[in-house]
Formats: structure tokens, C-alpha cells, sequence
């Protein structure tokens, strides 16, 4: 028996399941605790829930779950780690506005004494101007009617672009599962637009 962890995106979450069904000769659907669950003949099963913290309450059936998936009208994106952040604004699949960018903050030193205090103040700086560069830009992009928020990175870095006075209606909003992705760039922005509009499938295999 082994268990693993699946994003699928809504448009593909129907043949997904109908794949399930085929690969262990067909499987029952039900819904449990919010979420789409079907159990196959040999034992192996899933469990599927929805993107931004939805709760499904719909009927056993694959094509009303993928319309509850499909993504808000508006919704945004904010990763950030210490030196880099990556932000986005999208309508449904579509990406309205984005922006990636880089702060240089420095790594930890072995210097002691008063080095070791001059270092940690010029780091601190450094990670302070790159988390209000983040949020000036998340305020300029995010600012608007978003019904969900999804974050990734570093959670400290996060909750201190997320402490600007003009970002605390965007607290609310934000939506699990956490995003873990590396130094944002263009390419993990891209997909971490991917994966947080996807749903969440937990399969366990028995054969």
C-alpha cells in the first residue's frame, strides 16, 4: 500500500478520475467532509478536494465536482522569500498582472563581536527593504475585489509583507494548502499559479 499526493487541474480532474476507475477496474463515488472520495474494488481509493479552501457539497458526480474547482473570477498569488518575491493577479486561469523581483540580502556570517552586530543590522536592513519592496508591489497588484489568496515560500517572510497597514484585507483571504516553493522566479510563479488553482487528490494504492 503506498499513498501519495496529486495536483490536477480543474479541466482535467473528470479524466482523471475516469483513469482511477479504468487503472483498478472501477471504483464508487461518494462525498465526505467536503471533498469528492471514491473507492476502488481492489481497496485503493482517493480523496479530492477543491482548490481555495472550498468545501464540496454536491452530489457524487465528476462533472458538478470540476465545476465547484474551477478558479474566482479574481484571485492572486504571493510568494515570497527572504531577497526575492513573485506576485500575481489572475481572473479565473488567466493572468491579469504580475511581478517577479530580487533583493540582495546577505547570508549569515561566523564574525563575532561588533562585525557580527554591523552584519546582522545591514542584514536586517536589507531583508526590511526587500519585504516593502514586495509589498508596495502587492498593494499595487493585488489591491481590488480578490475572493482568494494563495502564499507560498518562506511563512515568516510572508507575514512580514503581509504586516504593511495597505495589505490587511488580503489576511483574510489567504487559502491552504501553503505553497513550498525556492527563490521566486518567473518559472515558479508560473507554476505555483498552476498548483494552487489545482485539486488536491490524495491516492492510496493497494495493488
Amino acid at each position: 500500500m503506498t499513498s501519495r499526493e496529486v495536483l490536477v487541474v480543474p479541466s482535467r480532474i473528470e479524466r482523471w478520475i475516469e483513469n482511477f476507475g479504468g487503472r483498478h477496474d472501477g471504483c464508487s463515488l461518494s462525498v465526505e467532509s467536503g471533498a469528492l472520495t471514491g473507492l476502488a474494488r481492489d481497496g485503493s481509493n482517493f480523496v479530492a478536494r477543491p482548490p481555495f479552501a472550498r468545501a464540496y457539497a454536491g452530489p457524487a458526480d465528476p462533472p458538478a465536482f470540476a465545476e465547484t474547482c474551477i478558479p474566482p473570477a479574481h484571485w492572486g498569488v504571493l510568494l515570497v522569500r527572504k531577497g526575492g518575491f513573485a506576485i500575481a493577479r489572475l481572473a479565473g486561469e488567466r493572468t491579469v498582472e504580475s511581478k517577479v523581483g530580487q533583493r540582495h540580502v546577505q547570508g549569515r556570517t561566523k564574525a563575532g563581536g561588533q562585525s557580527q552586530q554591523r552584519f546582522s543590522r545591514r542584514r536586517d536592513n536589507q531583508a526590511r527593504a526587500a519585504f516593502e519592496a514586495a509589498a508596495g508591489h502587492a498593494h499595487r497588484i493585488l489591491t481590488g475585489p480578490l475572493k482568494a489568496l494563495v502564499c507560498g515560500g518562506d511563512r515568516t517572510a510572508v507575514e512580514r509583507v503581509l504586516e504593511d497597514p495597505r495589505l490587511r484585507q488580503l489576511t483574510p483571504l489567504r487559502v491552504e494548502p501553503w505553497l513550498a516553493v525556492p527563490d521566486p522566479r518567473r518559472a515558479v510563479l508560473e507554476q505555483a499559479v498552476v498548483d494552487g488553482g489545482s485539486v488536491a487528490v490524495t491516492v492510496v494504492d493497494h495493488s
